[in-house]
C-alpha cells in the first residue's frame, strides 16, 4: 500500500461514520474502522489518534474562526447582536462544509464519551466567545452571561437544524432560537 493514500482521511471519517451507526460507537474497533476504509490500523492513526477524535477532527478550528467573526463584527454592534451574527456565518458555514452532521449527531447522543467529548468543545466555544467580547472591550460579566447564553442558542440552533434534515437553514434554525430567548425573557 503506497505510504500516502489519497482520500485516505475522508474514507476513514466515512467509515467509522457508517460503523458508529451501524454498531454503536463502543462496539467499533479503530482496526474494523480501517478495514472498512481499505487502510491498515497504522494508517488510522496517521490521521487520528484514536476512534472518538475522527467525530471530531477539525473542531479545534471553530473557537478561533468565531472569535476572529466576533472581533470583525460592527464595531458598534451591541454584544449579543456581534455574537450572534458571527454564530450565524461560522454555523452556516459548517452545516454547508461539514459532510454528515446529522448523522453524526445521532453517533454523539449515543455515547456518554462522546458527549463528554462534545461538552469540552462547546467549552472552547464559550470561551473563545467570552475572550473575544473582552477584545471588543465588553465588561468581563457581560461577556460571560452573553456567551453562555449564546452558546446554548447556537447548541439549540445546530439541535433544530439536525433535527429538520435539511428543511431549513441554520440561520432560520439561530434566528427562531434567538427569538424564544427573547420572548422568554420579555415574558411574552
Amino acid at each position: 500500500m503506497a505510504r500516502w493514500d489519497p482520500g485516505a482521511e475522508e474514507r476513514l471519517r466515512r467509515a467509522a461514520l457508517e460503523l458508529y451507526l451501524e454498531h454503536g460507537y463502543d462496539n467499533v474497533t479503530v482496526t474494523q474502522i480501517a478495514e472498512r476504509a481499505g487502510l491498515t490500523r497504522r494508517s488510522y492513526f496517521r490521521y487520528f489518534p484514536d476512534k472518538r477524535e475522527i467525530l471530531f477532527a477539525g473542531s479545534e478550528a471553530l473557537p478561533p474562526a468565531l472569535a476572529d467573526a466576533i472581533l470583525a463584527a460592527d464595531p458598534d454592534a451591541a454584544p449579543l447582536t456581534a455574537v450572534l451574527d458571527a454564530l450565524s456565518r461560522i454555523g452556516t458555514r459548517l452545516v454547508e462544509e461539514v459532510e454528515g452532521v446529522p448523522q453524526r449527531r445521532a453517533v454523539i447522543d449515543a455515547s456518554p464519551e462522546l458527549q463528554e467529548r462534545e461538552r469540552t468543545k462547546t467549552a472552547a466555544i464559550t470561551e473563545a466567545i467570552r475572550s473575544a467580547l473582552v477584545r471588543r472591550h465588553v465588561s468581563a460579566l457581560t461577556a460571560v452571561l452573553v456567551a453562555e447564553l449564546a452558546t446554548v442558542a447556537f447548541q439549540n440552533a445546530f439541535r433544530q437544524w439536525t433535527a429538520a434534515d435539511g428543511q431549513a437553514s441554520f440561520d432560520g434554525c439561530l434566528r427562531e432560537v434567538t427569538e424564544e430567548l427573547r420572548s422568554a425573557f420579555a415574558g411574552t
